[in-house]
């Protein structure tokens, strides 16, 4: 989905047949899935199938409601489930694969659709966009700081080996999953809105290839936007085409300008992504009725991006930002957007509509959805006060070996995927000065020997947010104050500078894919005698604030009056439901429930409260861990039934 552009609905250039390739036509009288000889429709096992889909993804969803989902799903008259796979969730180091654990087990949840008697599209990218971080993309590619991303093997060999190990890792579990082998996928989407950013067929044939050399002959399609896909004419050997915002207008004219290609409406949406600072949650006041009336009239296939969004846990959400990495807007945690079914799988009222206008064309009615979800609130539990556990500074790992005449280097140099990383140099001799920082990524507190100075933020923020934190908003670049005469520490080696960053969500879209976290630019001191000038030697410290990382922490908090500590209570509980905490007196920062991180909250909103799904609570005694990058001082955590009280 190409987040960047609300363009007309697209779809790919002429599908010229590839030597050797039998076209999904030409399948239409064997089992499985394929194309009627016009193009006009689709066929399953020779007959015709029109695909009602909504789109969910397992990653975004606690293993224990994959089943609930999908039936909620079904009973709104659905018969099939799109799905992205976050490439970045299988393999987080180069060649380890994990596809079982917990939410990557993809085998697991189409076996599911299967048993709920739904069909699958499945959206395997390797790019897949979706609000994710790097669009789904491994952040070890970054490592090698010119890699091009999305391109053949001509343009970058780097990029398609990487590929191919993951089409290698992946195949042999597909292929049997296969509608031809009797499995439940209609289709395997290639890449996601190639056309947004290159043009013609090359990259996406050598994809197919990927596929077709470890045995998994499709059928094939794309997604795209009409304007762009006209113009970079991309092209994948008899395929179908998915229209992004599709509706029957849309099928119409693509069946009109490209005779002979099966079209469907690929990404109908009924809301919309939501950044941290938009003024309230995106989309919401999408109606997309028309739209699936439109398809059910006239049999025609379509797809609801998203049925059901579920959840940005950890760090997995992403952000978006112009072609050239200006204007950076980070997703919220909660992936709700809009949808029918809620972030904690609530019917909304839109899915009743919806429901009842494809049942309407149903010749036998769906079933009925299953029982809500049971939930928490501050009825349950009263408000949880966390209270200083331990401090960040105290909890430290050993720096890595210093780079002596070396610029700061971003976490993916170094092998780490997500969350912080510290930079830290003694600056002898300081006696004032301002401290320069070009290209944060993307949000740094500044300690000057413990003494809070302020913050680099990339994202542009509300001025009583950069008042009250001390952001730095002057520039280009931002400066902080070091104040008349640096730290308290007036040693030889002199004050330590500490700059703590945040990686938040790395961009999903556009020519600025390639977004490194960490300090990306130099950092200088001004007006500060001798030291005037850029700072090298930096000693850096990994912080990817893991589970293994959070479970070791030693509590204790040493200096009271530093930010970047860890806040911990526990609660007890005799029954288990979904909740949310509300964190809306707190400023910015992580929150783990048992262990489990929920992910990111920001005291710019417009998101709150953070989705805890019961099944990572327990019965008995439950530790609530925050780690925020300024509070000092508790604030109350209170339990609320759903994301907002907003009907």
């Amino acid at each position: 989905m190409d987040r960047r552009r609300f363009l007309s609905v697209g779809i790919l250039g002429p599908a010229a047949l590839v030597t050797g390739a039998a076209p999904a036509a030409a399948r239409a009288g064997r089992r499985g899935f394929g194309f009627t000889a016009d193009g006009s429709g689709f066929l399953l096992d020779g007959a015709p199938f029109q695909i009602r889909s909504g789109e969910m993804h397992p990653a975004r969803i606690p293993v224990e409601y994959w089943r609930h989902r999908i039936r909620t799903a079904r009973a709104m008259g659905l018969n099939t489930i799109a799905l992205y796979v976050m490439w970045n969730q299988l393999e987080e180091s180069p060649g380890v694969f994990d596809l079982r654990t917990d939410r990557r087990d993809l085998e697991g949840f189409i076996d599911l659709c299967r048993q709920e008697e739904m069909r699958v599209l499945l959206r395997p990218g390797p790019y897949v966009c979706g609000e994710w971080d790097l669009g789904g993309l491994p952040p070890y590619l970054l490592r090698d700081p010119d890699i091009r991303l999305r391109v053949g093997s001509a343009d970058d060999p780097r990029y398609l080996a990487a590929v191919a190990r993951y089409v290698a890792a992946l195949a042999p579990r597909i292929g049997p999953l296969l509608a031809s082998n009797g499995g439940p996928v209609l289709m395997v989407q290639l890449e996601n809105e190639y056309a947004s950013v290159g043009s013609g067929s090359g990259y996406l044939e050598e994809l197919r290839r990927l596929w077709l050399d470890h045995g998994v002959d499709g059928p094939f399609y794309t997604e795209d936007v009409l304007a762009q896909a006209e113009s970079a004419r991309t092209v994948v050997g008899g395929g179908a085409i998915g229209l992004s915002g599709g509706d029957a207008a849309a099928i119409a004219a693509a069946r009109r300008a490209f005779p002979g290609v099966p079209a469907l409406a690929g990404e109908v949406y009924p809301g919309w992504l939501t950044h941290w600072g938009d003024d309230t949650f995106q989309g919401r006041g999408n109606d997309i009725s028309a739209a699936l009336r439109g398809c059910m009239e006239q049999g025609l296939s379509f797809n609801i991006y998203m049925v059901h969004g579920g959840t940005n846990f950890g760090f997995t959400a992403g952000a978006n930002a112009d072609d050239l990495g200006g204007g950076y807007r980070a997703d919220i945690t909660s992936y709700d957007y809009g949808a029918p079914i809620t972030e904690q799988g609530v019917p909304t009222a839109r899915y009743a509509a919806y429901r009842a206008v494809i049942a309407a064309h149903l010749a036998v009615p769906p079933p009925q959805p299953p029982a809500a979800v049971p939930t928490l609130t501050g009825d349950d539990v009263p408000a949880l006060l966390p209270e200083p556990y331990a401090s960040l500074w105290d909890n430290l790992p050993g720096p890595l070996p210093a780079e002596p005449g070396a610029a700061p280097r971003p976490m993916e140099a170094y092998g780490q995927n997500t969350g912080f990383v510290l930079y830290s140099r003694r600056l002898p001799g300081l006696r004032g000065g301002r401290l320069a920082a070009e290209r944060v990524h993307d949000y740094a507190t500044v300690c000057l020997d413990g003494r809070y100075l302020g913050t680099f933020a990339r994202q542009s923020l509300p001025a009583a947010v950069t008042d009250a934190l001390g952001i730095a908003t002057d520039g280009p670049p931002p400066t902080l104050d070091l104040g008349p005469a640096g730290g308290t520490a007036t040693g030889a080696p002199g004050p330590r500078l500490d700059m703590l960053v945040e990686g938040m969500g790395r961009t999903n879209t556009g020519l600025a894919l390639a977004d490194r976290k960490g300090l990306l630019g130099p950092v200088t001191l001004r007006d500060a005698g001798p030291l005037t000038g850029e700072l090298t030697d930096w000693r850096t410290t990994l912080l990817p604030m893991d589970e293994p990382f959070v479970a070791s922490l030693v509590p204790g908090v040493g200096d009271p009056r530093r930010p970047g500590i860890f806040f911990r209570t526990t609660f007890e509980l005799t029954r288990l439901g979904d909740t949310y905490l509300d964190l809306s007196g707190w400023t910015k920062g992580v929150v783990w429930v048992n262990g489990r991180n929920l992910g990111r909250y920001w005291q710019i909103g417009p998101q709150q409260r953070l989705y805890c799904p019961a099944p990572w609570l327990r019965a008995g005694t439950n530790e609530l861990l925050l780690f925020d990058l300024h509070q000092l001082r508790p604030r109350p955590v209170t339990l609320h039934a759903a994301l907002t009280d907003a009907p």
